[in-house]
């Protein structure tokens, strides 16, 4: 139904029009990602190198009182930026398995096999080249899907990219986020501080009452985040996790309906229609505010934060992070390396026979069908592309690995990555002409 007026563009719209259709567009995040990946490459990779590393390792310290927490740069955005993206995560995966693509059973199955298929064969490459190797303890680094590389390369595929192709390969993206988490949660928690987890769970209880009381004032919900953060960080928990949490609380439906929104502005609209005055009277303003309030919450606040948050996540946390984490010196010998390898080889060959296999599974046994207009080349290439695994495995080894290790780790990522990038575009637009001349 289209609105019979248009509110004026202010002189600041008109000039920031150009910037919010490029943020809008679903490829423009995995362009800014990968823009910060090469800028941090080539950054270490010059004779500014320990200028740049020593940026990142200078401490940035709060104080209250006689407390205070004291981390490097590097620190605060993996530990505390990044939560903000796992809560980003929280919202989607409460958005999907409320009203999205794992809200009914058998739209489910493919992708979370596919997703568990995708997570064990990389893990067990891995491991079978590492065991009892000192690096045996980032197994999971190859397990997870960078969905942002992931959402820009098929938008700049275009509208070739079937949507049923999209869906699932971002439903795959989403649950490989929930075994990564899951992962972090249950094989990368320190010595449990039960004061601080206990401090931590009646935050969580808090803005569970918050919730049911019907507050909805973002402030005191920030308030009470972030003491859930700290206290999740000092109870040995990775505060990731919280973020997560936090997410999956988040109501995924508005306070007000639709019937309720439209009474209330044909309220207002009678009563300025009455009013003869140039002044807004208190009555008016009151029933102004009102409105206001309804119209905002007949919108769900998982809708609203999700909305908001994205383009900081897309735009801002996730380029401070490759910046901060992707600085990795090129040395071809570190390639050689076994951990390179076990990396490498999970990402670019485990992530697509997972899928490939534990899919086959479910649709041969009748459980599930293949996307629509798509084959089974198809599936080899979006397998591919899932290979991605930048974000998270580079999160996951920062938490598994330190040292010459770390560095080996991230070469291989970075490679396992980009192998995979390639092969799996190259492949879906062989395949997706193919399809399309049949």
């Amino acid at each position: 139904m289209q609105s019979n007026y248009e509110l004026k563009l202010r002189p600041v719209q008109k000039l920031t029009k150009p910037f919010q259709r490029f943020f809008h567009l679903e490829a423009s995040g995995g362009i800014v990602l990968l823009c910060c990946t090469i800028i941090a490459l080539l950054v270490a990779n010059s004779p500014y190198a320990s200028t740049y590393h020593a940026f990142w390792n200078q401490f940035l310290s709060f104080t209250i009182g006689k407390s205070s927490i004291s981390y490097p740069l590097w620190y605060w955005v993996n530990d505390g930026l990044m939560v903000i993206f796992f809560f980003v995560i929280g919202l989607e995966l409460k958005r999907e398995l409320t009203s999205g693509e794992l809200s009914e059973t058998h739209k489910i199955i493919l992708p979370a096999a596919a997703a568990v298929g995708g997570a064990i064969i990389p893990a067990i490459i891995y491991m079978t080249l590492q065991n009892g190797q000192p690096a045996e303890a980032g197994w999971a680094i190859p397990m997870a899907t960078d969905i942002a590389f992931v959402v820009g390369i098929l938008s700049l595929l275009g509208k070739r990219v079937p949507h049923s192709l999209k869906i699932f390969l971002l439903s795959v993206a989403i649950v490989d986020d929930l075994l990564a988490v899951s992962v972090i949660a249950i094989f990368f928690t320190e010595a449990i501080n039960m004061v601080s987890l206990a401090l931590a769970v009646s935050g969580f209880g808090l803005i569970y009452l918050m919730n049911k009381l019907g507050v909805r004032n973002i402030g005191v919900y920030l308030i009470v985040g972030s003491a859930i953060w700290l206290f999740t960080l000092k109870s040995g928990v990775h505060p990731t996790i919280a973020g997560v949490v936090l997410g999956l609380m988040t109501p995924a439906t508005g306070m007000v309906n639709r019937k309720t929104v439209k009474k209330a502005i044909e309220s207002l609209g009678v009563m300025f229609a009455k009013s003869e005055k140039s002044n807004i009277e208190k009555s008016e303003f009151k029933m102004s505010t009102e409105v206001q309030f309804t119209l905002r919450e007949s919108i769900s606040p998982l809708e609203r934060l999700e909305t908001a948050l994205h383009p900081w996540v897309a735009f801002v946390i996730m380029p401070l992070f490759a910046l901060a984490n992707a600085a990795v010196l090129i040395d071809i010998s570190s390639l050689q390396e076994s951990l390179s390898i076990a990396i490498i080889l999970g990402l670019v060959l485990g992530k697509p026979i997972g899928i490939l296999m534990a899919s086959s599974l479910v649709i041969g046994v009748g459980w599930a069908k293949l996307p629509h207009n798509v084959n089974w080349l198809t599936m080899v290439g979006a397998g591919l592309l899932a290979g991605i695994g930048f974000t998270m495995s580079l999160f996951i080894a920062s938490l598994a690995l330190e040292g010459s290790l770390l560095e080996i780790a991230k070469g291989g990522i970075l490679v396992g990555s980009g192998i995979s990038m390639v092969l799996g575009a190259g492949l879906l637009l062989l395949s997706l002409k193919k399809l399309k001349e049949v």
